[in-house]
């Protein structure tokens, strides 16, 4: 938002206390009281001592009854104030409101209102001066005048007891410097209908503590710090707004918290930042700030702690910053869903080596190998989160992969007079990611594939057992080259929040032997909360279009598609839809009960697929499964054990690390 310096307001005589810009803003204390160091209070003991003088001089025509007396006169009565302190008592016979100058006041709203305001001062009593004090207080408080003066005149009937009120201007315009953050709507809302109505300062008070509210709710640093009535009836609003001065970074050590050297270069962190130097301080975005920092994946700890600079409105954010250790060695292990079969069924080890701040830019790189019974992955993945001199914050990931796996997803399993089928791929290309909207992103990649059939003895071959074909060429490699794009919608990272993912794949026949192929899939999630319960529906669906290798062909059936069957058993085709539904409910500490029920069908496209592979293994090409299971998180994610019937009447375990797809 701009500065607006043609934004003006108008008071009276208000001085507000001004506060560290680097402090929350505090709620202003009540205006008739930071008033009343400004207005003419001390006047009210002199003019009390004058009135006593006065009655004394005449106590032979007005009798005083002192604390000693034993008896005083019924009507004028004045003695020591019995709640203690030993204050006189004055006996007052009439109380009056007037102007400045001791003239009736033109408004006799005005007049009823101050009056309304005494609560002890009435005709026929005996008074104290703290009593007339508090009450010209309640005057003041009332918020329609400026200045409240009693006068004691003794009078033939007695002593009359007159309050001289100032009233505050009547309103005509309101000037407000150094709000360049709060909108200028809000205050003339707020002063929309008190044009030529006298101003009150209980109102002003009220639109002090909003003011101050608007920035306290936004977690802005902002508050009205001055505020007075300017002749003709002109409010004047200071606000003081505090503003970014410099942002430093200081590295502290993992061990001792001590400042010490960082690896991480200072413009890839302050690139990340939204609090930028000149800015408003807003302590909500310097915590998000604080969250994005974190999200890169090198920092172990960071805080932001805001400094004053010296007597301005003005802050010095310090950045402590813990960098957690650049990288190494790791091993681990996991599951394939490709093999179904053995006493250590699908079982993968894996060896990796990563650096997550590589040249102290955040950049990743990722080495790792894999190998299972059949499986065996190579991966080299370097990733540069966000590209130097882009605004758009687009990330860019360059990956090479070498892969073996079981083809037991399309073309079936082991079979007596044939060893099973391994597909291996040699991929390479790079991906530039990037938000678009909120919570939206798109991916845009150029990705190479060198691919083809092998047998058991690592030979390439071209059909299977059955006689179908294994590449969509004749060759013993199928070469494609993949124009990609990916949109992603996510709610939030909870795995039952809102899921959107659309993605195309388009073949480009660079050269004549290479594939031409049109893919397109799309996958939708959902959850909802059910009291204690959350319901969990997602639903998938593709379909390929052009010359496509069998072992592209969309497989059903699985741990992550139909439970109740095996790896791909219930088709694989052109085009395909899944549908899943699950209700889960937390049954004591970690652990999960869930009931669940999927369906899926190859939409009648499997003998659309090159050798028709479903059809020569005899997959039904839809089905159901349906059953219970058990989660229980852990470091590796959520562990999953379900047992699930099919539509065929047979039963399974399913096994898997992480949610399903």
């Amino acid at each position: 938002m701009g500065r607006r310096r043609d934004v003006r307001f108008v008071s009276s005589g208000v001085k507000l206390p001004s506060a560290s810009a680097s402090a929350p803003a505090p709620s202003p204390a009540p205006a008739p009281a930071l008033l009343s160091a400004a207005l003419p209070f001390a006047h009210i003991g002199r003019a009390f001592d004058a009135a006593a003088r006065r009655l004394g001089a005449c106590l032979p025509r007005v009798p005083v009854a002192r604390a000693d007396t034993a008896a005083p006169p019924p009507v004028r009565r004045h003695g020591k104030d019995a709640g203690g302190g030993g204050e006189e008592r004055v006996l007052i016979s009439e109380v009056a409101v007037r102007g400045k100058d001791g003239e009736p006041l033109e408004r006799p709203e005005l007049e009823a209102a101050a009056a309304a305001a005494l609560r002890a001062c009435r005709p026929n009593a005996a008074l104290t001066v703290r009593e007339v004090q508090e009450d010209v207080h309640r005057v003041v408080e009332s918020g329609l005048f400026r200045s409240c003066m009693p006068v004691a005149v003794d009078t033939r009937d007695g002593i009359r007891l007159v309050f001289e009120v100032e009233p505050n201007q009547d309103f005509h315009g309101l000037v407000c410097e150094g709000a360049n953050m709060l909108p200028s709507k809000f205050l003339e809302d707020a002063f929309r209908d008190r044009h030529g109505k006298i101003i009150n300062i209980r109102h002003l008070d009220q639109v002090i503590k909003s003011v101050n509210g608007w920035y306290q709710e936004r977690g802005l640093t902002g508050l009205v710090s001055y505020a007075e009535i300017l002749s003709g009836g002109i409010l004047r609003l200071q606000v003081s707004e505090a503003e970014v001065n410099n942002i430093n970074i200081r590295f502290l050590d993992r061990k001792t918290g001590e400042p010490t050297v960082g690896k991480t270069q200072p413009e890839t962190i302050l690139r990340q930042l939204t609090t930028k130097k000149g800015q408003a301080y807003n302590r909500a975005q310097v915590k998000r700030d604080v969250e994005t920092i974190l999200t890169m994946g090198i920092m172990e700890d960071v805080t932001i702690i805001p400094q004053p600079v010296g007597d301005s409105n003005k802050v010095d954010l310090v950045m402590n910053l813990v960098e957690r250790p650049s990288g190494g060695f790791s091993a681990g292990g996991g599951i394939s869903s490709g093999i179904t079969n053995g006493p250590l069924s699908g079982l993968i080890g894996s060896f990796a080596y990563s650096h997550r701040n590589v040249f102290g830019r955040n950049k990743k790189l990722n080495l790792s190998l894999e190998r299972g019974q059949i499986d065996s992955i190579f991966r080299l993945n370097f990733t540069d989160p966000w590209i130097d001199g882009d605004n758009k914050r687009t990330s860019r990931t360059v990956m090479v992969q070498n892969s073996r796996t079981p083809g037991t997803l399309v073309h079936g399993g082991d079979h007596p007079d044939h060893g099973p089928i391994t597909i291996g791929r040699v991929t390479a290309g790079v991906e530039y990611s990037r938000p678009f909207r909120p919570k939206w992103s798109g991916t845009l990649g150029l990705i190479f594939q060198h691919a083809g059939a092998r047998d058991d003895k690592s030979n390439p071959i071209i059909r299977d057992f059955y006689n179908s074909q294994l590449t969509a060429s004749g060759n013993d490699y199928d070469d494609t080259l993949l124009a990609k794009f990916e949109s992603v919608y996510t709610d939030s990272g909870d795995h039952s929040s809102t899921m959107f993912v659309f993605n195309v794949e388009q073949g480009l026949p660079v050269l004549p032997e290479w594939l031409s192929f049109n893919r397109v899939t799309t996958r939708l999630r959902q959850g909802y909360e059910i009291g204690p319960a959350r319901l969990l529906l997602s639903a998938s669906g593709g379909h390929v279009e052009g010359n496509f290798p069998p072992h592209e062909a969309f497989a059903i059936g699985g741990t992550n598609s139909v439970r109740g069957y095996e790896e791909g058993a219930v088709g694989s085709g052109r085009s395909y839809a899944v549908g899943s539904g699950e209700v889960s409910c937390r049954m004591f500490g970690p652990l999960e009960g869930v009931v669940f029920g999927d369906y899926g069908s190859d939409l009648g496209s499997g003998p659309k697929v090159p050798g028709d592979p479903a059809g020569a293994r005899g997959k039904p090409g839809s089905g159901y499964g349906y059953g219970v299971g058990v989660r229980v998180d852990s470091p590796l994610g959520p562990l999953r054990l379900e047992y699930a019937f099919n539509d065929k009447q047979a039963r399974r375990f399913h096994f898997a690390v992480g949610y399903r797809n």
